[in-house]
């Protein structure tokens, strides 16, 4: 600033000149101090411009984005921090853009709120060539529409450096069907530096006696378990194996999957949950080795699945701990409906104690069979029965 506006230095006085629309500063030799607040005063006066183009630049850009865009005041404001315009053009040709090639109102509204940038993009050189590329490999337009509503970063990536290679070096593993299986299953694949995060970590496994079937397999269906950085993915590996999982069986890389999925501190706050029902650690750790998916459950679902099957129907906390597979139905749909209707047949008389593997762990058409059909004078009536307890299970709560 100051080198901008001290342009001009004369014998016996200095002149400053800050812009053609200022006036030229002239400051006497005998008073010096005189240059200090008259370069405040410049200063002051250039910034509270800048703030006010600033300002109103933020404005129309807020009101762009709540008003064209659907975007809430706060999200607006927060878009706002990272993209401004004075004129709409060229967002309105973005817009333009998106719902030309298939994008919905609310799929633009989350696309824009997750990377706002993207409206001053430029169609032709920077998004066309993109979506072009994709549906060259056979994306279909609305798989395309979802992966990029998902993951917009893809479309602030380079083609040439980034999207083309990964997609090549993704190439080395999977045909071209099962890359695109894997992208909409982990949209953000593609924008990972796949030979420096990918690459060790598959050689990682491969010295540790993963046999490459299981590897593929889990890059096509669980993409995102290899994407950690290699000394977090060790570190896994190495979890793993303590645990007693062994490499080369396919649970392996389902223990992987369920350990990607969440931070070291999710992880013991999850353990801390089972052991308030009487889960031990090492039952805990049990429990992970028969079924390692059923960390994923939220706190709030364990907790509501447990208050059911134990504080309600009166099962053994450390039963379900054998068959944490439970853990995993639906509350609404499965569990409960299936638990209040074998409370009926309890008090009844029909039956004179639950199994829950029978209870929970057949099909529904098994499940007929062996709690409605068995009892052939009542099967109607129980029939009946049952389909009530499947309506009123919908807008179950847990008290």
């Amino acid at each position: 600033m100051f080198y901008f506006l001290c342009k001009r230095i004369l014998h016996g006085r200095l002149a400053v000149t800050a812009s053609q629309s200022h006036k030229v500063l002239c400051v006497s030799k005998n008073d010096p101090s005189s240059l200090s607040s008259s370069l405040l005063g410049v200063s002051a006066s250039l910034t509270l411009r800048c703030i006010s183009s600033s300002s109103k630049k933020q404005s129309f850009t807020v009101s762009y984005l709540k008003k064209k865009c659907g975007l809430s005041s706060e999200s607006a404001l927060t878009a706002a921090k990272y993209v401004q315009f004075k004129t709409s053009d060229r967002a309105d040709t973005v817009i333009a853009f998106f719902k030309n090639h298939g994008f919905s109102e609310p799929q633009i509204t989350r696309l824009i709120k997750r990377r706002p940038v993207v409206l001053v993009s430029d169609v032709e050189t920077t998004l066309l060539p993109k979506l072009e590329f994709f549906r060259s490999k056979g994306i279909s337009s609305p798989d395309l529409v979802k992966i990029l509503s998902d993951n917009p970063t893809i479309l602030g990536s380079s083609l040439e450096k980034q999207i083309i290679p990964s997609f090549n070096c993704l190439s080395n593993f999977l045909s071209e069907e099962k890359i695109i299986d894997a992208v909409k299953r982990y949209p953000r694949l593609l924008s990972y530096d796949l030979n420096a995060v990918l690459l060790p970590n598959i050689n990682l496994l491969l010295d540790n006696g993963v046999p490459e079937c299981n590897i593929v397999t889990t890059l096509h269906s669980l993409p995102s378990t290899l994407m950690r950085g290699p000394i977090q993915f060790k570190d896994m590996v190495d979890g793993a194996k303590d645990m007693g999982f062994i490499p080369s069986r396919p649970m392996f890389m389902v223990a992987l999957f369920a350990m990607s999925s969440m931070s070291k501190s999710t992880w013991k706050k999850k353990f801390e949950v089972f052991k308030k029902f009487g889960w031990s650690e090492k039952e805990a750790f049990e429990a992970f080795r028969r079924y390692p998916t059923f960390v994923r459950v939220s706190e709030d679902k364990f907790m509501a699945v447990m208050d059911f099957l134990v504080n309600k129907m009166g099962f053994q906390s450390l039963l379900i701990a054998k068959r944490p597979r439970i853990l995993m139905m639906s509350l609404d749909k499965k569990i409960v409906p299936r638990g209040l209707y074998a409370q009926d047949l309890l008090s009844k008389g029909l039956i004179r104690h639950v199994n829950l593997q029978a209870l929970l762990e057949t099909s529904d058409d098994l499940f007929v069979e062996k709690f409605v059909n068995r009892f052939k004078a009542e099967a109607s009536e129980l029939l009946k029965l049952y389909q009530e307890k499947l309506n009123h299970s919908k807008n179950w709560k847990i008290g």
